[in-house]
């Protein structure tokens, strides 16, 4: 199979069950967007040493990311039903995840500034990329069904990711830069 096909060439895409929209479709918009999003996460695992304790919970949302966008690409009114796994139980596999990482950084009282170490930072365009993406997915689905499980797991997503965020810098020793901080300070020099 070639990797390319001419079919795109007038500016449409293929969807899971055969039809054709546009490239700027609401649809292509949210799966690519979540493409983008997954690539991040391979640059992240990338930065990650092989044997990080994160590699493998990340494979697994990359894994369901790649289900998701599947089913993201599939019209509620395509002709061939999408059997592509979706992670029912993704929120509570974040939540899980949360709690964890928690214990490690502590829970969370403010808005921090994003950075500290290149992996935090990395986490923290994840988790806004995750956001961006999760407001084309509202979009998509006042136009269309999406199955329920998908906009829980993309909420719980970005929550995971600045707590990710937030361990990695607990564990290099690295104080957060709290905006609230900044907010004092500034008051107090004025």
């Amino acid at each position: 199979m070639k990797i390319y096909t001419r079919t795109g060439d007038e500016g449409t895409t293929g969807l899971f069950g055969g039809s054709r929209v546009d490239k700027d479709d609401i649809r292509v918009e949210c799966y690519g967007t979540f493409d983008e999003v997954n690539s991040y996460i391979g640059l992240l695992r990338a930065k990650l040493p092989v044997d990080h304790p994160w590699q493998e919970r990340l494979q697994e949302v990359q894994i369901a990311f790649m289900n998701m966008m599947s089913h993201l690409a599939t019209p509620s009114d395509a002709e061939k039903p999408n059997s592509v796994i979706l992670p029912i139980d993704g929120a509570a596999f974040c939540e899980r995840w949360i709690d964890e990482l928690e214990e490690m950084a502590g829970p969370s009282d403010c808005f921090l500034l994003p950075g500290g170490t290149e992996i935090s930072a990395l986490c923290h365009v994840v988790r806004t990329q995750v956001r961006r993406g999760e407001r084309i997915l509202v979009r998509l689905i006042k136009q269309d069904n999406v199955h329920p499980s998908i906009p829980v797991y993309v909420n719980r997503l970005s929550d995971l990711f600045f707590a990710l965020a937030r361990a990695e810098m607990a564990g290099a020793g690295v104080e957060e830069e709290r905006w609230n901080s900044f907010i004092y300070k500034m008051k107090k020099s004025t």
